[in-house]
């Protein structure tokens, strides 16, 4: 028992008690819709040092899995003191969210977001670019920040972080009292394949069960992509899909708004009569015409995922044709059950996929310098085209390049 087990059991009741202690798990089954939630706290937890008890505060940048909302409160503290933050985690379980982690800051600042990204000495574990448990991130109180030129900066770095993760989506929101002219000015101050942004804010229940209060969307919409990935897969876009857990919306978005923001790539929230509020639009930040939507860009980012899992196995083995076959044979396999399920269009696995691993790809000089090269071609269900990439996997993991014209 732990030294203050003794004195804790003294001073309870006959009875069972569940004390939860979260860990962060290095290894976990493969799992899409798990966002890392970054916020201030209302009351400073403390920095990292010796461990505290479980009633104290959680300490500045250690991850936290949570995967009840009824968690927060006992691991993270009163959620009527962490605003936004704690808003975007109720409405991630709120729809349909199973698994998330939760990351505190000192404050809203180029700094802290650096070592959130990369760690802090002494705490490895505690760097988001070290977690292979993740694949979206969401940044609510990113939006708090007055200075909107800042606050553009800080949602950059979240999507260039995902973007050099190579793992993981950025869930942007917009800023609150925005019309259309200023959401377009944002998207074009962002840029980024790994990337979206969600307009307007949306109305929920405070805390305190007696009024409403305007919130970012991107919990809420964290929530509705880890619905759809669970009910059918990254290949769906997460859109049409009922905003569960919101009374209304900061203002409304007509069929007219609409025509002007889908092309600039906002994704709008929109109420209609008899359905609900939904969310209508599934487009990344990217200006590519092959990274417009989000369910292809999420579809080859969970194959990296996918891939890089399975790479371990590889690691060390001799570069030459009967690895570069086995290479190609397990990918095949992997995205033959993803056309099976419908991820990937065409009538025959011929037409949905190509996978070339061979020494076409892996001359002398990639082998020289220590990677393997394999090309995949995939057609997601929008667009219905051949969307080309490069996998790379050398000594710093598996990364992607493309989109690539495909060789004939």
């Amino acid at each position: 028992m732990k030294p203050w087990d003794d004195q804790y059991v003294e001073a309870k009741a006959p009875g069972v008690y569940v004390e939860d202690d979260f860990q962060l798990p290095r290894s976990s089954p493969f799992m899409t819709g798990v966002p890392v939630f970054l916020g201030v706290p209302g009351k400073p937890p403390l920095l990292p040092g010796k461990a505290p008890l479980r009633k104290e505060p959680r300490r500045l940048y250690e991850p936290m899995m949570l995967s009840l909302w009824s968690h927060f409160e006992r691991h993270v503290g009163d959620p009527e003191s962490h605003g936004y933050f704690a808003y975007a985690v109720r409405g991630f379980f709120a729809n349909g969210g199973q698994r998330c982690f939760v990351v505190l800051l000192p404050d809203i600042s180029v700094q802290s977001l650096e070592t959130a990204f990369t760690g802090i000495a002494g705490h490895p574990d505690y760097a988001l670019s070290a977690m292979n448990t993740v694949d979206l991130v969401c940044a609510p109180d990113l939006v708090k920040q007055e200075d909107r030129k800042l606050g553009f900066e800080l949602q950059q770095m979240l999507v260039d972080h995902c973007e050099t993760a190579g793992d993981r989506f950025a869930i942007l929101d917009s800023w609150c009292s925005d019309g259309s002219k200023d959401v377009w000015q944002q998207w074009s101050e962002i840029d980024g394949k790994n990337g979206a942004i969600y307009y307007p804010w949306v109305k929920v229940r405070s805390f305190d069960g007696h009024s409403t209060v305007l919130v970012p969307p991107c919990g809420h919409i964290a929530g509705v992509y880890a619905r759809t990935d669970q009910q059918v897969g990254v290949h769906k876009a997460p859109a049409n899909e009922v905003l569960e857990g919101v009374l209304g919306l900061e203002r409304e978005i007509s069929q007219a708004d609409q025509a002007e923001l889908n092309p600039r790539r906002i994704n709008c929230l929109r109420a209609f009569p008899g359905r609900g509020i939904r969310v209508w639009g599934a487009r990344t930040l990217s200006g590519n015409d092959a990274w417009t939507y989000i369910n292809v860009r999420r579809l080859f980012l969970t194959a990296v995922r996918r891939i890089e899992s399975r790479a371990q196995d590889v690691a060390f083995e001799p570069n030459e044709p009967k690895l570069w076959a086995r290479i190609e044979r397990e990918l095949e396999s992997y995205f033959m059950e993803q056309f099976r399920r419908g991820a990937l269009k065409g009538r025959t696995p011929e037409e949905a996929f190509y996978v070339k691993c061979n020494s076409e790809t892996n001359p002398r000089e990639v082998r020289d310098a220590g990677q393997i090269v394999t090309e995949i071609g995939l057609a997601p269900g929008v667009p219905f085209e051949f969307v080309v990439v490069r996998l790379i996997q050398g000594r710093g993991g598996v990364s992607l390049v493309g989109p690539v014209q495909a060789q004939q």
